[in-house]
């Protein structure tokens, strides 16, 4: 019994997005199939003709060209040696051999051994073999056993005129690839166009099906996605709480549906980290407030460090005085204990002067010094060895600057004068009783964005296990017997370093050059705008 048309409309209304979309690729199917059936002889002849261009001819050129490369680099070193008689000029020669049996083995793969190639391969492989033996071993070797220019030049010629032979084989199988390549490429070309007009009906094909498509979408899902963008849109300004509901086919219906669920889980989540923001607020400003306590806190205890210490300085001085006051004025009635009692004292008054003297210099680093400004680090290095004149003479060191100038950076005078006087005046002061001259080598150097200085000397060293140790306020390794000090030299240098917003360290691999013994400090300052002062 057949079929009405009204029948049929039922049958196709009942279709959707998928089915209507299935049954028009599935119609595309069948007509690129004929299309692809003519296509696929013309694709393969074209393929088999393009690969031999591809995988042989055009591979094979570009071997011959690496092996002419690899000869004319043999020739150049030979040349080069023979004028210089530096061996250095035999590196390409030798690169250049055993590129020639690599690329001579790639060609012969590639364009094998048969046929015009293979002749002229073997032609050009045969005349390279004649040439390193008749020309160029003996060249060399006569090189070596020490013949002049003037003697070797014959020979020079004579290696110029066989290698220019060679250069015409090189020329000749250029020129057969060169002819191999264009005959493949007409080939290929003329089997393309027969390919380009069967695609251009699959095209055509393609065309109708994709306009048949984009009706059908544009009825069943572009109009329903657009209803859901403009829904999405509302939500996107802020209105988290209207709810997306897109008609259309089943399926589009459940897209809607998925965005729908995904707006209320993302209102629920802004809603917590709006609740998140608020709490994150609050200790922002309680981390503020305390920030701002520590550093009233810092401030009040540099005040006070640098208040008890400058008050002390006047007792300390009434204990010294009065001790040595009494030793002056009693000296026949104190006994020979006494006496060594109150050296005891004045010795202690005045190391607690010296330590308390330390203790200000240290307290004032960061904190009186000016608003940093362009510091010559030559000026301020040669005004440390001032001060140190009378130390360096009496120890006989040696201090060895860089040549060339050393680098403005950013900073105090002052600060940096302690800092280059503390450094070279602890080289001295623990210098190797066995080691004479004491040798003291300052140098600098650009690391990325940072000065890296370093002060090597060949004195005592510290053992790498106290690296850290040396850097830390009132830490001492020797005793005050061994060496005088209070502790506070390298703390003193580790703060100024990182008030100017450098690092401070002791290299444990090494001092001196020449010496497996004695210290090496570094540290690094960022590079001042100015640069290098010239």
């Amino acid at each position: 019994m057949a079929r009405t048309p009204s029948q049929g409309r039922l049958r196709f209304d009942r279709l959707s997005v998928r089915d209507w979309i299935r049954l028009v690729l599935l119609s595309m199917a069948v007509l690129l199939v004929l299309c692809a059936a003519t296509g696929a002889v013309l694709l393969d002849r074209t393929g088999v003709r393009n690969a031999d261009l591809v995988d042989h001819i055009q591979p094979g050129r570009s071997a011959v060209l690496l092996l002419q490369r690899s000869l004319v680099d043999q020739e150049s070193g030979v040349r080069g040696f023979a004028l210089s008689g530096n061996e250095a000029f035999l590196a390409p020669y030798e690169a250049g051999v055993r590129e020639e049996r690599r690329q001579l083995a790639a060609t012969a793969q590639l364009l094998g051994t048969d046929g015009v190639f293979g002749s002229d391969l073997a032609a050009v492989r045969d005349k390279a073999v004649r040439w390193r033996t008749e020309q160029a071993a003996p060249l060399i070797a006569a090189i070596r056993d020490g013949a002049g220019i003037t003697s070797v030049q014959p020979r020079v010629e004579g290696s110029k005129r066989s290698f220019d032979e060679l250069r015409a084989l090189l020329r000749v199988q250029e020129r057969h690839l060169d002819e191999a390549r264009t005959a493949a490429r007409a080939d290929v070309a003329s089997l393309r166009t027969q390919r380009d007009w069967a695609f251009l009906g699959m095209l055509a094909v393609i065309l109708v099906t994709g306009l048949l498509l984009a009706l059908l979408l544009s009825r069943m899902v572009v109009r329903p996605l657009a209803a859901l963008r403009a829904a999405a849109d509302q939500v996107a300004g802020g209105d988290f709480d209207r709810r997306i509901d897109v008609p259309g086919p089943e399926d589009v219906r459940a897209v809607g549906a998925s965005v729908d669920s995904m707006r209320r889980r993302i209102a629920g989540e802004l809603a917590e980290a709006r609740e998140k923001e608020a709490l994150l607020v609050v200790q922002g400003a309680d981390l503020d407030a305390q920030a701002q306590e520590l550093r009233r806190s810092n401030a009040e205890l540099e005040q006070f460090a640098y208040v008890a210490s400058h008050d002390l300085q006047e007792p300390l001085r009434k204990v010294a005085a009065f001790c040595q006051l009494l030793e002056k004025r009693y000296a026949d009635v104190v006994d020979d204990r006494g006496k060594q009692y109150i050296a005891f004292a004045v010795d202690g008054a005045k190391r607690m002067q010296i330590l308390i003297n330390d203790l200000l210099t240290f307290s004032r680093v960061g904190r009186l010094d000016a608003d940093p400004v362009p510091v010559a680090m030559d000026d301020v290095l040669a005004q440390a060895l001032g001060n140190l004149a009378t130390a360096v003479e009496e120890s006989g060191a040696v201090v060895e600057v860089p040549d060339r100038p050393l680098p403005v950076v950013s900073g105090d005078p002052t600060s940096l004068t302690m800092l280059w006087q503390n450094l070279i005046g602890n080289a001295i002061k623990f210098r190797h009783p066995q080691r004479t001259p004491v040798r003291i080598v300052v140098r600098c150097q650009r690391a990325g964005d940072d000065w890296l200085f370093r002060v090597a000397d060949n004195g005592i060293g510290v053992a790498p296990e106290f690296a850290e140790k040396v850097f830390v306020l009132f830490q001492r390794l020797h005793s005050r017997e061994e060496y005088a000090g209070t502790g506070i030299g390298l703390a003193l240098c580790r703060k100024i370093v990182e008030y100017y917003g450098g690092t401070i360290r002791l290299d444990t691999e090494g001092a001196v050059a020449g010496s497996e013994e004695g210290a090496r400090v570094c540290f690094s300052l960022p590079v001042e705008p100015t640069g290098v002062r010239t």
